[in-house]
């Protein structure tokens, strides 16, 4: 018999919503950070370490170094997203983009902590961590039409394997979603 691969777990997309606007109300830098988070699709330990000088603002873009530094990184970001980090650094040249209030990054411990708390206070039932918001926001990318080779690139995977895992796990929602459509 044929065993299909695990599904990649992710978010459906009124899940992120809910995360995210439940971010906010609980606290406004929490909030852009969870929404950074999921729109850069980065691994936590390379989200607690971006430098403010990473951030370019005109170009809508963030620099992300490998968490082991070796490889780096262009990554797109929204508009509207762009000017809320530029209004959340305020006149802050130095540092990094989300720090404690220590003037500290924060830990990676700390992000999923944060992760963890919002998403109980959203209601969510599965067990959300930081990477499970790279996995969505990868598989929606999938979904609404970006080539898989972008999608490489964006996640920073050196071997594109490992970004077709997301692509095997769109059998799944196109069976939902196959099946929502017909029995309507």
């Amino acid at each position: 018999t044929k065993t299909r691969k695990r599904v990649v777990e992710r978010l459906s997309r009124e899940e992120e919503k809910r995360l995210i606007q439940a971010a906010y109300r609980d606290n406004s830098e929490h909030g852009l950070l969870i929404k950074t988070l999921f729109q850069t699709g980065t691994r936590v330990s390379e989200f607690i370490n971006i430098p403010v000088r990473d951030f370019f603002f005109d170009e809508t873009m963030i620099l992300i170094h490998n968490a082991k530094w070796e490889k780096s990184r262009y990554v797109p970001i929204l508009p509207d997203l762009a000017q809320e980090l530029r209004t959340h650094l305020g006149d802050r040249a130095t540092g990094y983009l989300f720090e404690s209030n220590r003037n500290l990054p924060y830990s990676a411990g700390r992000v999923q902590q944060i992760v963890k708390e919002i998403a109980e206070k959203a209601k969510i039932k599965k067990r959300v961590y930081p990477h499970l918001l790279r996995h969505s926001v990868a598989t929606t990318l999938l979904e609404r039409g970006m080539p898989i080779e972008q999608i490489q690139k964006f996640l920073g995977h050196s071997k594109l394997e490992t970004t077709q895992v997301y692509a095997e796990s769109t059998t799944e929602m196109i069976k939902e979603s196959y099946r929502k459509a017909l029995a309507e």
